[in-house]
């Protein structure tokens, strides 16, 4: 099997080019690398970090997308995440939410694990796959113009966009960790009341 991974993309930058500027913009983040590089642009009560939930990032990103449909739900992830997930990828499509959006961040590998090939580095497809399942809008970026020009669209229609980072580590950024402490910031700063 041919392994391949063309990402260049500085992830850092990637992210901090996503968040810029993102007012009341709901952030969900996938474990490990998505969650450190949100958090280092700037911890906020609108980031929902999930620890330990590998798979479930775009599902959670849905369920927000249905219960605040007034509100834009950016999922960021990477690939591993993603893999794990795949079928919410079908499940969100079928669902016709018109606000929310996924970004992977795709280095061809298992991070977390010790930056094994994942899937999209042995020749997996995620946009592909994200068209099959029925996304009308999927892309994929792989300079920083690119990245630059998805920001703002991913804030504002229903997408699917591969990001094609390099596998360079980064410094760990860790954000708050404590479950119970991010869902109740959530809550409070989206103006729900407790139950």
């Amino acid at each position: 099997m041919t392994r391949q991974n063309d990402g260049t993309l500085d992830r850092r930058v990637v992210v901090a080019e996503l968040m810029r500027d993102p007012g009341d913009l709901l952030v969900v983040t996938g474990l490990g690398a998505a969650t450190y590089d949100v958090g280092a642009t700037g911890d906020r009560p609108l980031n929902f970090y999930l620890w330990g939930a590998m798979g479930g990032t775009g599902m959670i990103g849905l369920g927000l997308a249905l219960a605040q449909p007034d509100k834009h739900v950016l999922v960021i992830t990477g690939d591993g995440e993603q893999l794990m997930g795949m079928g919410a990828l079908a499940t969100i499509a079928a669902s016709g939410a018109k606000n929310i959006s996924i970004a992977v961040l795709d280095n061809g590998r298992f991070g977390e694990t010790g930056s094994q090939f994942s899937h999209t580095g042995l020749g997996a497809d995620l946009a592909a796959v994200a068209a099959a399942c029925g996304w009308q809008t999927v892309t994929t970026a792989r300079d920083m113009d690119e990245v630059k020009a998805l920001a703002p669209r991913l804030r504002q229609e229903s997408m699917f966009a591969v990001l094609r980072i390099s596998a360079e580590e980064k410094p760990r950024h860790l954000p708050p960790r404590d479950g119970a402490y991010l869902t109740d910031r959530f809550r409070r700063a989206l103006g729900v009341a407790e139950v």
